[in-house]
């Protein structure tokens, strides 16, 4: 789709308005409308109202899909808490095709691997939208090579659940995978065979989608309890399956702690970093996102806090056994969980009262009146490439393909004190230091550091950080210097080629758009 573009204010052609999907405004900073003065009107929806039930168990998800009312051209979601283990996606897609069910905007919370089948879908002409966090896989190479007839919309966490709340992604039915459930929708991911943990995504689906479907592969008997994330007022039916997915692969891709010995290095520098900023104190929020660095900081500070007898205040986010750990031993007050990375975290989060799940809203929405991220202390992020303004790609391989997901980078990096990027210097002989970052996700204004095993790039605006981090013997590096250092091992790459076809549109949290994804030639 040729689209018309204009300039935003880190230099990115951004549109304005793009046939299909409306008006839009530039990014303008990521402090821009985050003063206290930009306000904003939910667009209203009509509800309906549904009759008392004393059992809103559907004879079968086709059924449940017949009775919501679901048609052609209307909006469904899913959460993704089962991650890369995730079956309920594929089987409602499946199903809609079945029942002649076309022209659908997808709008889970992420994709992943396992979610092949979207790109089936979409050269049947039963998805032609999407509105998503994380594209991955065959889906990736579908939206970079032009399959969706508009662009698909590309959301971090907590500027989806500002987009449900303000009524910009507006969803007609949600179908919430639920590993325990009752007759009357109650519904948990604290128990049964498919527990995920954490419900956060899914909570605020729930309350804001026209019709909700719990899905689910363990109906027990009413009262769900003594633990319930989504409560049955806000369920209309309950749809029973064999199986919603596999929960042993939650715990697998960017969720997995890594072994690798350059990933283990660069997470001894980070570490070293944080320690250097005296911010590893008693009451300190922590959180490290996804990828094998980012979630190996967590072994460090754990050992560091011990040692110190440091207590901090709280965790949040993607939740791992080594925070659950952290919690138990006292290292830390309490747990906010989103979203939990592995099967360890379940048996945590069911049965200390400390580790409190919590909606996605709650965790990072920059429009509510208070997400936890804008007081978080330090938080660890991967990235797939970063550039000399330390602006952070978490979208686009190296090839131009989508393979990834914004998450939460975008609304932790802005709202924590410090924010550091942890990445390998280079990827199959590819360097991970660019002058410009193909799609910009986290702006460079809200990066601290970029850790690589080779060496600490220190973003400018933070001298006091740099002069902490050099008084503490960490090698540190002129972010140029470090390029060009990694450049004379990997040569310069080609440059990948794009056409002006814009297929993605990329989002930030306070729903400006911050840049664009062209079609890869």
């Amino acid at each position: 789709m040729k689209i018309e573009t204009v300039k935003n204010t880190i230099g990115r052609e951004v549109p304005v308005l793009v046939p299909g999907l409306g008006e839009f405004t530039p990014f303008a900073g990521p402090y821009a409308r985050l003063g206290g003065d930009y306000t904003w009107t939910p667009r209203l929806f009509p509800r309906k109202v549904p009759a008392p039930s004393t059992d809103k168990v559907a004879e079968s998800l086709e059924e449940a899909v017949r009775r919501s009312g679901l048609a052609s051209g209307m909006t469904i979601s899913f959460h993704h808490h089962m991650r890369n283990g995730d079956s309920l996606v594929c089987q409602v897609l499946f199903l809609l095709e079945k029942m002649g069910i076309r022209n659908i905007t997808l709008a889970p919370s992420s994709l992943g691997d396992c979610h092949d089948c979207v790109a089936e879908m979409v050269r049947k002409g039963v998805v032609t939208r999407l509105n998503t966090s994380g594209v991955r896989g065959e889906v990736g190479r579908a939206v970079s090579g032009g399959m969706f007839e508009v662009p698909v919309m590309i959301r971090s966490h907590g500027g989806r659940a500002r987009a449900i709340e303000e009524g910009s992604l507006h969803i007609h039915v949600a179908f919430l995978a639920a590993p325990a459930c009752d007759r009357l929708g109650n519904f948990t991911g604290s128990s049964g065979k498919t527990a995920c943990g954490s419900m956060g995504y899914a909570m605020v689906d729930a309350r804001y989608a026209d019709h909700v479907i719990a899905v689910t592969d363990n109906l027990v008997d009413y009262p769900l309890a003594p633990r319930i994330s989504v409560p049955q007022y806000l369920v209309d039916q309950v749809a029973v399956v064999d199986s919603i997915g596999d929960p042993s692969k939650i715990a697998s891709g960017a969720a997995r702690v890594t072994r690798d010995p350059v990933q283990l290095r660069i997470a001894e520098l980070a570490f070293g970093l944080i320690r250097a900023s005296g911010m590893l104190k008693n009451g300190c929020s922590f959180q490290t996102g996804g990828g094998g660095p980012s979630l190996a900081v967590a072994r460090y500070v754990k050992e560091y806090m011990k040692e110190k007898a440091v207590r901090g205040s709280y965790c949040i986010g993607g939740i791992t056994g080594y925070m659950a750990d952290m919690l138990r031993e006292g290292l830390f007050t309490a747990l906010f969980d989103v979203q939990s990375f592995d099967a360890a975290v379940t048996t945590s989060m069911a049965g200390n009262p400390y580790h409190m799940e919590v909606d996605v809203s709650c965790y990072a929405n920059p429009f509510n009146k208070g997400c936890l991220v804008n007081d978080l202390d330090v938080v660890v992020l991967a990235a797939l490439d970063v550039d000399t303004d330390f602006n952070v790609d978490v979208l686009t391989g190296h090839d131009g393909i989508l393979r990834g997901a914004s998450g939460g980078h975008s609304d932790t990096a802005a709202g924590a004190k410090l924010s550091v990027i942890t990445i390998p210097s280079m990827r199959n002989g590819v360097p991970s230091i660019r002058e410009r970052v193909q799609t910009v996700v986290t702006p460079g204004e809200t990066v601290d550091a970029i850790v690589t095993e080779r060496g600490i790039a220190i973003n400018p605006r933070r001298e006091d950080l740099r002069k902490a981090a050099l008084d503490a013997g960490l090698p540190v590096k002129d972010i140029r210097q470090l390029k060009a250092e990694i450049e004379k091992i990997t040569g310069i790459p080609d440059e990948v080629r794009f056409s002006d076809e814009i297929v993605g549109l990329v989002e930030y949290r306070d729903g400006t758009i911050i840049d664009t994804i062209r079609k890869v030639l």
